[in-house]
């Protein structure tokens, strides 16, 4: 394996970390600099959330659109530099404000994952882009194993440990990049950068009048959407519901990582043997439903820990889809389709916090109907199954 692509999983892994490692703290930590309950914690644990994925989705056409103009390397590069020093304000922050302002900054800078899927679309022969997709997610998937492991553990120093943990490493990848990484955008692939194609909502559009692929945008919204549910709520329901520890909670969310480190690195590549791309889909979005159904009812947090690798296996759905999109798009588009696709993960990221945590916070507040830690679970659930209803339904419309 070339020494670029090391870097490039590295750089998707690390980046993995740095949120991994905050998750466990982040509970903690809102309370530590502003008071309140965990049901209000979890409220601004939604809105910092949504601040930077709204910065990501505003942004990430843009920086789409540069690496496909100026290219991968300058991109990631100036990236990876400027997340570095953001690390290091959120560890210094003494205020809510502060902290929501190095998500701003954060969310400007969160290219790294579509400029390195772009990456792998430059050097993947066309057949192979989506099994090459799925190692930048093993990465991603690996760096969830790692970073909530350590998060857990660095929590034992204080809130504030993880950050600087994040800085660190991201700051030494940084200077990796820098020794090894080369340019994969030539003068043939190069594209003039372009305002109007970087505004995210012109470039949604482009790529909808492709065949097909507006359908497959919306099922990838959806899954997004579901799919937060976990970073959103997931360390304020582990508190809620089984009186988890910060390492438990990285403990529980390094298990998850490990499964989905598995999906997209080897299960991925059987699946799409055996069941095609389409097949590949509909599977990973059955394994969803039922992981977010057994996660929402079962009392146990024993159980829930056996569980969760179940809605793991719904990690294959986002490489399959972006394979079949990749393919419908012209070689000197792939920038921008990665940015395009970065943008509806952002605006899932956008919508899925505020609501997720708003319901965790409806149903275990003061004057709950009804006590359910589990409801986010549950409206995961049910997006899910409209996903797969609406990806099922394409081919038979199309035809």
């Amino acid at each position: 394996m070339r020494p670029a692509v090391i870097f490039i999983m590295l750089t998707v892994m690390i980046d993995a970390m740095g949120i991994g490692l905050m998750i466990p703290v982040m509970p903690d930590l809102i309370r530590e600099v502003d008071g309140g309950s965990l049901a209000e914690a979890a409220i601004w644990g939604g809105i910092l959330s949504t601040t930077f994925a709204v910065m990501q989705f505003l942004f990430g056409p843009v920086v789409g659109g540069l690496s496909d103009r100026f290219g991968r390397r300058p991109v990631l590069l100036i990236t990876t530099a400027i997340m570095a020093a953001d690390y290091v304000v959120m560890a210094l922050a003494g205020s809510i404000w502060l902290l929501l302002a190095g998500r701003i900054v954060g969310g400007i800078t969160a290219a790294t994952q579509s400029t390195a899927y772009a990456f792998m679309a430059d050097i993947s022969e066309p057949g192979k882009r989506t099994q090459n997709f799925g190692l930048v997610g093993a990465s991603f998937g690996a760096g969830f194993v790692l970073g909530p492991i350590a998060g857990g553990l660095l929590a034992e120093y204080g809130t504030r440990a993880p950050f600087w943990a994040a800085a660190i490493l991201t700051a030494g990848n940084c200077l990796l990049g820098w020794l090894v990484l080369r340019e994969t955008v030539t003068d043939a692939t190069r594209r003039a950068f372009e305002w109007r194609r970087a505004n995210p909502f012109s470039a949604l559009k482009a790529l909808g009048k492709l065949p097909g692929v507006k359908q497959l945008l919306l099922v990838y919204f959806l899954y997004s959407v579901a799919f937060a549910v976990y970073p959103s709520v997931w360390p304020y329901f582990g508190q809620e519901r089984f009186g988890w520890t910060p390492a438990m909670i990285g403990l529980s969310l390094a298990l998850f990582g490990a499964v989905m480190a598995l999906v997209q690195a080897g299960l991925i590549r059987v699946a799409l043997h055996w069941l095609g791309e389409r097949g590949t889909v509909i599977a990973g979005h059955v394994f969803s439903i039922a992981g977010y159904l057994s996660l929402a009812l079962v009392p146990s947090g024993a159980i829930v820990l056996m569980l969760t690798p179940l809605a793991a296996l719904g990690g294959v759905i986002s490489p399959a889809l972006q394979g079949i999109m990749s393919q419908r798009v012209a070689d000197n588009a792939q920038g921008e389709l990665q940015g395009a696709l970065t943008s509806v993960n952002s605006l899932a990221m956008i919508l899925s916090p505020m609501v997720m945590t708003a319901t965790f916070a409806r149903y275990t507040g003061d004057g709950a109907p009804v006590y359910l830690p589990g409801a986010p679970f549950l409206l995961a659930m049910v997006l899910a199954m409209l996903g797969l209803v609406l990806f099922v339904l394409r081919p038979r419309r199309k035809a």
